[in-house]
């Protein structure tokens, strides 16, 4: 009978415990520092970012002084292609507004296609040391 009843008080005990933590548990587990739309946002920002960079390099890589520019070295457009997504997003950022800053420039007519065209090995050269180092 004691058994019986010291088992009971146990079971009393801690379903009170339970019953006292629950609504700070559930106050706790609803009360974030971040809302997961905020998070779902900032995710989104960050791929759209990567994916404009992905897009501003190989539009510099499908230019015709590009095009000839990997054919004098020897280098397939695919492997650059690749590198390009293999790059990590600091890299990728830095590489694409340097091609912008080119293509902007070879617009303006700031820049020979002798210019263009070393700018153009260097950065292909670049994505692909980054590529094979990492």
């Amino acid at each position: 009978m004691r058994f019986c009843a010291k088992l009971c008080a146990c079971a009393f005990a801690l379903a009170g415990l339970f019953l006292l933590g629950a609504p700070a548990l559930k106050a706790q587990q609803e009360e974030h520092v971040v809302s997961s739309q905020s998070l779902r946002q900032d995710v989104q920002k960050a791929a759209d970012t990567r994916q404009a960079n992905e897009a501003a390099v190989r539009e510099l890589f499908s230019t015709p002084a590009a095009q000839k520019a990997m054919k004098s070295a020897s280098v397939d457009y695919r492997k650059v292609d690749q590198a390009v997504s293999q790059i990590s997003d600091e890299d990728l950022a830095r590489l694409a507004q340097r091609s912008r800053e080119t293509q902007r420039d070879f617009a303006a007519g700031n820049l020979t296609d002798r210019d263009l065209l070393i700018i153009i090995l260097g950065i292909m050269a670049l994505v692909l040391i980054v590529v094979a180092v990492r």
